[in-house]
């Protein structure tokens, strides 16, 4: 998930030390016998899947490479210290939404020509990935961009459910092919509320939603959206906006997702873990965690408001170049490796920590979960649709920075508590927020400005 204050911070510290990292000679991390410098984050599946494609990596070129792996908290403040101290690692992980500081600052090499050399082919790689790394100096993820990175991944933001609690409640599994209606979905999240063991208190909900990361399919379904096309004007203050945050915040007054209370002593990923609760959204890097669950899980699109039409948000994660390393040319092969090459792309796959990034290998990977009946998920299918069809950016992905965006959690509970009403909170919101999407558009055009000057 993205830490977006972490961020935001990070893109301040980029720009300060813009000095550093542009003109510090001597200032690529690559050790003194030639070895690379690799930093990233994830836990014991992803680090034992990248030290087995990195092993043939170095079996295959000769190259050698020192793998710096943090935990998710972590990566962000360790990569701005190392910014800040002009060491950063040959080739490391990017987030979309601070790409923009890290080439205004210079900590980012282009590596459009270096990957073109390779022959990679960059249209058989989910599009989005590779636009999302892409940047002209005034808009992110055109196609036109120069590329300052590649898809680490990209992660499409499903909606599952526990099969065997709606089998034992009478519940047809949903159709993969035909969303339900947001009335449809909260009867059958009704129907799955019980209480199992008769004393009187709730232990089984039909979902459990977080509104920071699921309110996006919501808004987005019945027509809503956080800003304009070209991102100048935040549009939060609308009834179809207003009317996705209330359903949202009524799934708690209706009974079916957990009490703030019951959702202290487990969260409701914990409980979906558990086995408590019906719906659940589920990326990719779920994957390796549920695939041990006692039940059987599955995809469907999500639910969908007005528009009749589902929507969700696809992630991504970057592998950049430091524009200071002394090995840029192993650096780019680097990443371009791990990003492209079949081999290394199916350890990671294979290790249920993302879906393909070659396009043709992601269908064969769908396909095979359909025929093979021990494979979760089965509708695999349904990452691919979201990548191909109805998946979005994040709308704090391609602007500079995402203070604008986080300020409209900042004071939301009362909403999900049922104190206030939705539409009065964002009509409230609306303006802080546009105050802080000018500060960052403005910072854009600076930046933009200071690297364009002689």
């Amino acid at each position: 998930m993205r830490k977006s204050r972490l961020i935001a911070g990070i893109a301040t510290a980029l720009v300060a030390a813009s000095t550093l990292a542009a003109c510090g000679s001597g200032g690529g991390s690559g050790t003194d016998d030639g070895t690379l410098t690799f930093m990233f984050r994830g836990g014991d599946d992803e680090k034992k899947a990248y030290q087995e494609a990195i092993d043939r990596f170095t079996e295959d070129t000769g190259v050698k490479v020192k793998m710096i792996v943090t935990s998710a908290d972590q990566y962000a403040q360790k990569l701005q210290a190392a910014v800040a101290g002009n060491k950063v690692p040959d080739v490391f992980y990017i987030e979309q939404a601070s790409l923009q500081s890290y080439v205004s600052s210079g900590v980012l090499m282009d590596i459009t020509d270096q990957v073109a050399e390779q022959g990679v082919d960059l249209d058989n790689i989910w599009p989005y990935g590779v636009d999302s790394y892409r940047f002209d100096g005034t808009t992110q993820g055109t196609p036109e961009g120069k590329l300052y990175g590649l898809p680490k991944d990209i992660g499409p933001f499903a909606f599952g459910y526990n099969a065997d609690l709606l089998e034992k409640a009478g519940v047809e599994r949903p159709d993969p092919d035909e969303p339900l209606t947001w009335d449809e979905w909260l009867k059958i999240c009704e129907k799955l509320t019980q209480d199992t063991d008769g004393d009187g208190e709730t232990d089984q909900w039909g979902t459990g939603l977080n509104v920071q990361w699921n309110s996006q399919a919501f808004v987005w379904s019945n027509g809503g959206d956080w800003t304009n096309e070209d991102h100048t004007q935040v549009t939060v203050d609308t009834p179809e906006f207003a009317e996705a945050i209330q359903f949202i915040a009524d799934l708690t007054a209706d009974g079916v997702t957990p009490n703030p209370e019951q959702a202290q002593t487990l969260d409701t990923y914990q409980r979906f873990m558990a086995g408590e609760i019906g719906f659940f959204p589920v990326g990719p890097w779920d994957m390796s965690a549920y695939n041990d669950l006692d039940f059987e899980y599955d995809l469907m699109p999500w639910p969908v408001g007005k528009t009749g039409e589902p929507a969700t948000w696809v992630g991504s994660l970057g592998i950049g170049v430091s524009n200071t390393t002394d090995l840029p040319e192993d650096a780019v092969k680097l990443a371009t490796y791990l990003s492209t090459d079949e081999a290394a792309q199916q350890t990671l796959v294979d290790a249920n920590v993302q879906i393909p990034n070659r396009i043709d290998t992601a269908k064969e990977w769908a396909a095979e979960a359909e025929k093979d009946d021990a494979v979760e998920p089965k509708n695999r299918q349904e990452f691919l649709d979201i990548a191909e069809d109805y998946g979005r950016e994040m709308p704090a992905s391609f602007t500079y920075g995402a203070e604008w965006y986080d300020e409209l959690w900042v004071g939301i509970q009362p909403v999900l508590d049922g104190k206030q009403k939705a539409a009065d909170y964002l009509a409230e919101v609306q303006p802080r927020m546009q105050e802080l999407l000018d500060q960052s558009n403005a910072q854009a055009e600076q930046a933009a400005a200071a690297g364009s000057a002689p």
